[in-house]
């Protein structure tokens, strides 16, 4: 079980002290948000940006491209440092292309889907990603809640994975906190991204992450 704060949430100006944080908690994952206004509304994180923040830190940078045609650009992310990179099957009509440029690069792929997108519109690339990625909130929208729905999502993919001995990991991203993560966890996911819940809470970063971990010893 890995816990992955999202960059996104996090007090971007103190990126040093993020990472001390990241390393006092055994946190090896950092999830990076990439926004393009088009895909969705907002914008956030370059290319740039993940060059710059390489060099501080040697955890998993698992960059999630919610941008249209990422076919034109993913290789710049893992040539500036992305470990892992996912991408919207309905941002782009080439899947199979996006995998292979992001494998031939030399890092992981992973795929991912909005909420009313069926897990059988990404089964042809199952075989062939290394991450999943089950959106639990409807990205770039406003007052944005856990969609309960999405969580049977997370059980039907881990039925796949588990029919076909596959290896890909489940990861899930949109409200997750010390109650939704447990929600995820009993149903297969692997992999869990929080932001808000670690950054913008009562208690101090390294406090919401222990909350986390304990949510998941106890479903254990």
């Amino acid at each position: 079980m890995t816990i992955a704060p999202s960059l996104l949430n996090a007090p971007i100006a103190e990126v040093k002290e993020l990472f001390e944080i990241l390393k006092e908690k055994n946190v090896d994952y950092l999830h990076i948000d990439v926004m393009d206004g088009c895909f969705v509304p907002d914008m956030a994180f370059g290319p740039s940006v993940i060059k710059d923040i390489r060099p501080l830190t040697d955890v998993v940078f698992d960059v999630h491209l919610m941008i249209d045609t990422p076919e034109k650009i993913v290789t710049r992310f893992v040539e500036a440092g992305a470990d892992i990179v996912t991408f919207h099957i309905e941002a782009t009509k080439h899947a199979m292309k996006v995998i292979q440029l992001v494998k031939e690069a030399g890092a992981k792929v992973g795929i991912t889907f909005n909420p009313a997108t069926p897990v059988s519109f990404i089964e042809p690339v199952l075989s062939l990603v290394d991450q999943v990625l089950v959106m639990t909130i409807n990205p770039g929208t406003e007052n944005k809640h856990f969609i309960q729905e999405t969580v049977v999502k997370i059980e039907q993919l881990d039925v796949i994975r588990k029919q076909n001995d596959y290896t890909y990991d489940i990861e899930v991203d949109g409200k997750i906190d010390n109650q939704t993560i447990k929600v995820c966890s009993k149903a297969g996911a692997d992999i869990f991204v929080s932001g808000g819940f670690i950054f913008n809470g009562k208690n101090t970063p390294q406090e919401q992450i222990d909350k986390l971990n304990q949510s998941l010893e106890e479903v254990k």
